[in-house]
């Protein structure tokens, strides 16, 4: 069986990041993929909130390092997906990179607003560029298999048509971007106090954002 390989990826912190990685592996559990989650960020929340929850429901690893492209496929064996929470590019890069090589599914949390779409369009893709190199020179394809956007903090808990949110969207989208129809909707009650706790997806859009990566995932490789 493929291993599906995610990195969450962002130019800056913020952005859902470590929420997005626990609870997609939470959702890829509950659909039968037995996930990973390697915490490749210095500031190790996924770790933090395993901690202080008393375990999770799917194991969580610390891989803040530069070589996890070489380390994690020895750790994939009966696992049917591994997820990297990845540090921001534009404080720890190297760590970034390594992730992105690692990866077959990039997906880049985003909140909606100009700024972020201006950072996004400036930073990323040069960026991105430079782990296609790295990839290349590794003897990796160059391209993932796929790569998205996930928007996070939306207005609405699905795509709409008008407004901010669809904006934000069209903008990416102008710019060559594959946004997921799936967005994560702006709800502390749901995410920010569910820190420390085990993770529960009811009221969440999480498996929904789980079941589009796979079809996505599944597609690019049909």
């Amino acid at each position: 069986m493929t291993v599906l390989r995610i990195a969450f990826v962002s130019i800056k912190p913020g952005v859902g990041k470590s929420t997005s990685g626990i609870f997609l592996c939470k959702s890829l559990q509950e659909i039968g993929l037995d996930p990973l989650l390697a915490d490749a960020d210095k500031g190790a929340s996924c770790l933090g909130w395993m901690q202080d929850a008393g375990g999770l429901s799917h194991p969580v690893i610390g891989q803040a390092i530069t070589t996890m492209h070489r380390t994690l496929p020895g750790l994939e064996a009966g696992r049917g997906a591994v997820v990297v929470d990845a540090p921001q590019l534009e404080d720890h890069e190297a760590i970034a990179r390594s992730a992105l090589v690692y990866a077959d599914v990039w997906i880049f949390p985003l909140a909606p607003g100009g700024m972020e779409v201006r950072r996004t369009m400036l930073q990323l893709r040069k960026k991105l560029d430079e782990a296609r190199d790295m990839r290349e020179q590794l003897g990796r394809p160059r391209d993932p298999i796929c790569e998205m956007v996930l928007m996070t903090r939306t207005n609405r808990p699905y795509a709409t048509k008008t407004g901010p949110d669809a904006e934000f969207r069209e903008a990416l989208t102008e710019k060559g971007f594959r946004v997921m129809n799936t967005v994560i909707a702006f709800n502390d009650d749901l995410y920010r106090q569910a820190y420390g706790f085990e993770v529960d997806t009811t009221g969440t859009t999480y498996p929904a954002a789980a079941k589009e990566i796979i079809a996505e995932w599944e597609r690019a490789q049909a």
